[in-house]
């Protein structure tokens, strides 16, 4: 099920969104705000595993068979 939202941007942020799929980068508005959302919450994860690794909560993997 999909929702409907409306965001408001500046000009020129428009133009930016709009370039972008003009470009053929995104294949709509809507496509490129999901692109974003999801780097973002990837971004998130990233860091997140991060901090972990360098308060010792990482786990130091030396060959496939560590990811078990």
């Amino acid at each position: 099920m999909r929702n409907v939202i409306n965001i408001s941007l500046p000009q020129e942020l428009t133009k930016v969104v709009k370039r972008e799929v003009k470009t053929g980068n995104y294949a709509s508005v809507s496509e490129f705000f999901r692109y974003l959302l999801r780097n973002h919450r990837l971004a998130e994860e990233l860091n997140k595993a991060k901090r972990d690794f360098e308060i010792g909560k990482g786990k130091v993997l030396r060959s496939l068979k560590d990811l078990r």
